[in-house]
């Protein structure tokens, strides 16, 4: 009779329990979307109907808009950044560093700031640091606070493209088969007006970048081809007329020369096609090429940077990155009239810092959004994992059993984990 009036104890208290178990998988405590969708669009469609992605977690120390405003195309595959790095294999990971766009600043964070199982070896007194892989005297990092500038002062993408393989076979001692090695590059950018002010105050102040090589085909530029803007040793208290009124200063567009292939474009032969073609080419290989890189981030955003470039990589920084507004650039007062002729010279620059502004955000919208699934699909078999084991105390009570729900579990959390898996961008890496 005991055991009879037990069961029926046990039979309501189960029902309210399951019930309130059911309620956390359709509406978790910290959520506040308690409602059933019936369609079945994946990640990217859901999230960016009308190409138009809010905000939902602004940071405090970065200005950024409520919403995108679309004006490029991308698709799932432009937005989807994960690389399975392999430190302790072959993998390298290469530094574009464009200057006045706060490399050198992120240059150290990646000696630096890392979390590794080896840190770099940074020796106090010296520029460079050792990078070395795991148990392996090999370099994993391609950079100036790594390897120096092995490819030339201020290597660009078609210096470095051809440069780097052949000097990390012979810094590793080694012919690495070519289907093996995976070089990810990755770069920073800047606002090109801010940018192109920076520059001009460190030129101002006798900087000249002189020794770079600028190697393309095979050879650096002739004189003709690259004349200089001055002609003495260096440049020092140039004012920004002067600046500007310069023809072959490599300040102007500086950031799609760097990222473009120039070899489309006769290298640095101005006379092999029309000054518009040559932008056109330019600019559209640029914006390949930053589109296809394993990751870049933005001088003006600098914890969406931090953020993304852990979520591409699965590295994880010791300490956050800060935002810092208070530049040379910034402190310099020009009318509006210069800002269009600054505008005007770096128009290609322009064109693509708005072009790779709407890409990096709509990365970052769309990894928040996946990492936010992504943890309510922890969540929820966490609970499944504690409903299982409610249900094998209940059965070994006496309540009774629980199949069907347990089948009805596995098949949601089956359809969640198909719903997040996404293509690895590893499957896009240039293996040399």
């Amino acid at each position: 009779m005991e055991e009879k009036f037990n069961r029926l104890i046990f039979i309501p208290i189960a029902a309210v329990l399951f019930l309130m178990i059911g309620y956390q998988y359709v509406c978790p405590a910290d959520s506040n979307t308690c409602y059933f969708r019936s369609d079945n669009k994946g990640l990217f469609q859901r999230y960016s109907s009308g190409f138009e992605l809010l905000y939902t977690e602004p940071e405090a120390d970065e200005d950024l808009p409520s919403k995108i405003t679309s004006k490029f195309n991308f698709t799932e595959r432009d937005l989807d950044r994960h690389v399975d790095f392999n430190i302790r294999g072959d993998d390298v990971m290469v530094f574009l560093h464009i200057q006045k766009t706060g490399g050198t600043t992120f240059g150290r964070h990646l000696v630096k700031n890392i979390q590794l199982e080896q840190p770099c070896d940074c020796m106090p007194g010296q520029r460079k640091c050792t990078c070395h892989r795991p148990g392996r005297a090999e370099s994993w990092l391609f950079s100036r606070f790594s390897t120096g500038w092995s490819c030339g002062l201020h290597a660009d993408w078609t210096e470095l493209t051809s440069c780097v393989p052949v000097v990390m076979n012979k810094r590793d001692k080694k012919s690495a088969p070519k289907n093996k090695r995976n070089f990810y590059y990755i770069t920073m950018l800047r606002d090109p007006v801010s940018r192109y002010l920076s520059e001009w105050k460190h030129v101002q102040r006798g900087a000249t970048w002189k020794t770079a090589l600028h190697m393309c085909d095979g050879r650096p530029p002739t004189q003709d081809e690259l004349p200089a803007c001055y002609s003495g040793e260096d440049w020092t208290g140039v004012s920004l007329a002067d600046f500007m009124n310069c023809p072959s200063n490599l300040a102007n567009n500086r950031q799609v020369r760097m990222l473009a292939d120039l070899s489309l474009v006769g290298c640095y032969n101005m006379s092999s096609m029309s000054e518009l073609e040559r932008g056109q080419v330019l600019l559209a290989s640029a914006k390949a090429n930053l589109r296809n890189m394993a990751f870049y981030g933005l001088t003006e955003f600098q914890r969406k940077t931090q953020y993304m470039f852990e979520r591409t990589f699965g590295l994880r920084f010791i300490r956050a990155f800060t935002q810092i507004n208070s530049t040379r650039a910034a402190s310099v007062g020009i009318s509006e009239k210069v800002r269009w002729r600054i505008e005007g010279l770096n128009a290609l620059d322009v064109e693509l810092y708005e072009y790779a502004k709407e890409l990096f955000l709509r990365r970052y919208q769309y990894n928040r959004q996946k990492q936010h699934q992504e943890e309510r699909l922890r969540r929820r078999q966490e609970r499944q994992r504690l409903h299982r084991t409610y249900l094998a105390e209940l059965w070994r009570l006496g309540g009774g059993g629980g199949g069907e729900e347990e089948e009805e579990e596995e098949e949601e959390l089956k359809v969640l984990e198909e719903v997040a898996t996404t293509e690895d961008y590893s499957s896009q890496v240039v293996r040399w």
